[in-house]
């Protein structure tokens, strides 16, 4: 579909030249540029402000994988005002509005329509210097692979919808949910790394998969290493994977290297579609430990989860560590 539309070709739109880029990228100077992104989806918990807290967080984490400081948002709605109370929709603004405060950013306005089912979203403006962006591109041989959060929103947003587990079961992964990247992205930035995407709906294998094409070389995944919020293997052994993993498996297995020997629980958390995930930072040899004492005094957890390899582009190696 996207070889029909309208090739850009603009001088000063810096992201058409980053493959799989975050968001889209406007140099307004030499030393600025316009960073914007935008994203929305049907609730993925009962709580309509806590679903309006992860969907804000959700949206504004494109703009701290590049190292964007957030500006400005503008809220999408979609609300069956028939059906439901509007109290309801108050609470997810609410919600929402919260997030893009504690992300130094202001809510700016928005667009409502009416629908049968609700949807909620923003679209985020972020500025950045475009000599200490962070994009997919600069993976290097040796680098060390972090997430910063764990894996396994998908099975488990699936487990709440199908009534195997509530809330307060998945609490601690809602709480991830919620949390923003910035403490993340400042540690990035203030250590200096070589590239980072945040994962989101394609999974890890599938983020993983770009950013090691980007920069054209193969990434090292320690499947033993991977972490996961508490009961995620647990809904996986079950079966509770969600349509959109088994799309993500379907379309990037032919990626992998090492596929036959990784236990399928893995496959499924490397597969699992993430709301709200985590940044997947590459980091230098030199700066790991200075990077992991930084994440450490952020209050952030330290997951090293692989390292950067020669091969062929693009390609993803699962290994046991």
């Amino acid at each position: 579909m996207l070889s029909q539309l309208p090739q850009i070709n603009h001088p000063d739109l810096i992201s058409q030249e980053i493959p799989f880029a975050d968001a889209a990228i406007y140099r307004l100077n030499d030393s600025e540029a316009l960073v914007q992104s935008v994203d929305f989806f049907t609730p993925v918990v009962d709580d309509p402000y806590i679903y309006g807290q992860i969907a804000a967080a959700n949206a504004l984490s494109d703009l701290f994988a590049i190292g964007s400081r957030p500006l400005t948002a503008l809220n999408l709605v979609s609300f069956p005002v028939g059906c439901l109370d509007a109290d309801i929709l108050v609470k997810i603004l609410q919600g929402g509005a919260e997030r893009v405060h504690a992300a130094g950013a202001v809510v700016a306005g928005g667009h409502s329509i009416e629908d049968d089912e609700p949807k909620y979203g923003l679209c985020v403006t972020g500025i950045v210097d475009p000599q200490k962006m962070v994009t997919t591109c600069g993976c290097q041989v040796g680098d060390q692979l972090y997430l910063t959060k764990p894996l396994g929103t998908g099975l488990l947003t699936t487990a709440l919808r199908g009534e195997i587990l509530t809330e307060t079961d998945i609490a601690v992964a809602i709480a991830g949910m919620v949390s923003l990247n910035k403490e993340a992205a400042e540690v990035m930035l203030k250590v200096g790394v070589s590239a980072c995407t945040d994962i989101t709906g394609f999974g890890l294998i599938g983020h993983a998969s770009e950013m090691a094409e980007a920069s054209g070389v193969r990434l090292k995944i320690f499947v033993n290493d991977l972490p996961a919020y508490p009961q995620a293997l647990d809904m996986a052994e079950m079966g509770l994977v969600p349509a959109g993993s088994h799309r993500n498996r379907d379309f990037y297995s032919p990626c992998l290297d090492g596929r036959d020997g990784c236990d399928p629980l893995s496959l499924d958390l490397l597969s699992d579609a993430q709301t709200s995930g985590g940044l997947l930072i590459a980091v230098a040899k030199g700066k790991v430990d200075l990077f992991e004492q930084e994440l450490t005094a952020a209050g952030l957890p330290v997951y090293r989860v692989g390292e950067v390899v020669s091969g062929a582009s693009g390609r993803l190696l699962l290994e046991d560590r």
